[in-house]
């Protein structure tokens, strides 16, 4: 490997893609056990290489040379190796500063709460002291002098200003997760003086910390853009260029890889045109089609008239919470066509966005026809009150209304636009 990333569980990166952006080199995911870091550093065998959890700090005896950033955060990402003296960088520092600045937001004279005790906790930690923050606290699990902890938050530490999530909690896989004190999530009520929350998580796009913060309308985001940042400053540093310009690069690249792994998913009535607009849309723009029905009669075995029967409408959306949930649970760029009633459950709204933007294809009533494969659809009647019973969810649940008329490149049209934009 000349060029790549070390790290312990690397199937949620996305750190290939944007180097390929970067520069032309190849660049490879290599995961590797506790035991194997010391082996692969010691040979050598690379031209330089970026470091993530959890070995940010692991590298550190192996090299020669720690930049400012580096040695006083006490954790290094970016290592090059120069006539094998192996030189150790931190990007993630200016990563980090990079995101809170594009947020808005501002961490001077302000209580900053840092979650985790890693080395990205390290540089949130530096990056506070370097916006001369009023206090910095970490918070960890176990009890330690220097940190408290999720217990000792809520007793003592609840007039936070900003949080910022350091720790791998709600990262794919897992992305039911969320930064904890043992089972407990963190509840952002408990923090009146709240005004923004970081998470340095970037699969999915949108954690439940990020989207908890949103629902009560604090700036939040995910690590996404920190992710891209770091790795423009890292290609400068691997290819000895200077600094000039980074901003507007990561600005490209990170439209360029948002729009790559958003999902594009589309709500709306039985009829609305769902499948037969995500069809095209989907080949229009290279993407792969899922639709969210038939995934349900695969997973099944049998059609959906067959489910309603045996089990019920509560077994069957039972059955629909878990395939929104697999389908959903990756950021992989795909368009998505939503049974009718999917968006009923908070639960699959939150996993649908996530890792996605939900367009709904709004069709009057009057064009909206019974077909028997249906259930809760099978005759006007029903879709009428079917109509009434969920527009307003349709509405609330959205991040983009689409009106449908009778040309389905319009809506198409439409929708890429929007998404591009």
């Amino acid at each position: 490997m000349e060029y790549g990333l070390i790290g312990e569980h690397l199937p949620h990166s996305f750190s290939k893609e944007i180097h390929g952006r970067c520069a032309d080199y190849d660049y490879q995911l290599t995961e590797l056990t506790p035991e194997q870091v010391s082996e692969f550093m010691t040979a050598k065998e690379f031209k330089a290489i970026n470091v993530t959890i959890p070995y940010k700090q692991t590298v550190i005896p192996f090299l020669s040379y720690l930049d400012e950033s580096a040695t006083s955060i006490g954790a290094v990402n970016t290592v090059v190796n120069r006539d094998g003296e192996l030189y150790g960088y931190n990007t993630d520092f200016y990563g980090m500063e990079a995101l809170i600045r594009r947020m808005g937001i501002s961490l001077t004279g302000k209580k900053v709460l840092i979650l985790g005790t890693g080395g990205t906790s390290r540089t949130a930690q530096g990056v506070a002291k370097s916006a001369k923050a009023g206090q910095v606290v970490v918070v960890g699990r176990s009890p330690d002098p220097s940190r408290v902890t999720y217990g000792e938050m809520y007793e003592a530490h609840t007039d936070g200003q900003i949080i910022i999530n350091t720790t791998p909690c709600g990262m794919y896989p897992h992305a039911d997760g969320a930064p904890d004190r043992g089972a407990t999530a963190v509840d952002l009520s408990k923090f009146p003086n709240l005004q923004g929350v970081v998470d340095v998580v970037y699969n999915p796009l949108r954690t439940n910390f990020v989207m908890d913060a949103k629902d009560r309308g604090l700036p939040a985001e995910g690590g996404l853009y920190m992710l891209v940042a770091q790795a423009v400053k890292a290609c400068r540093i691997f290819q000895g260029k200077d600094f000039d310009g980074m901003d507007e690069q990561t600005d490209e690249i990170y439209r360029e890889i948002l729009s790559q792994k958003e999902n594009i998913v589309l709500t709306g009535m039985p009829g609305s045109g769902k499948s037969t607009v995500g069809k095209r849309l989907a080949a229009a723009l290279h993407r792969p089609f899922i639709d969210t029905d038939e995934e349900i009669v695969k997973q099944a075995g049998k059609e959906i008239p067959q489910i309603f029967s045996e089990v019920g409408e509560g077994g069957f959306r039972d059955l629909e919470s878990d395939v929104i949930r697999r389908i959903a649970n990756q950021s992989i760029g795909a368009v998505i066509a939503t049974g009718g009633g999917g968006i009923l459950r908070d639960e699959n709204v939150r996993a649908l966005k996530r890792t996605g933007r939900l367009y709904f294809l709004d069709r009057s009533l009057g064009a909206l026809l019974p077909t028997a494969d249906r259930p809760l659809a099978s005759s006007a009647e029903a879709i009428r009150k079917r109509y009434e019973e969920r527009y307003g969810r349709y509405r609330a649940t959205c991040d983009v209304r689409v009106a449908i008329d009778e040309e389905i490149q319009h809506t198409v049209e439409f929708i890429r636009k929007d998404f591009f934009a």
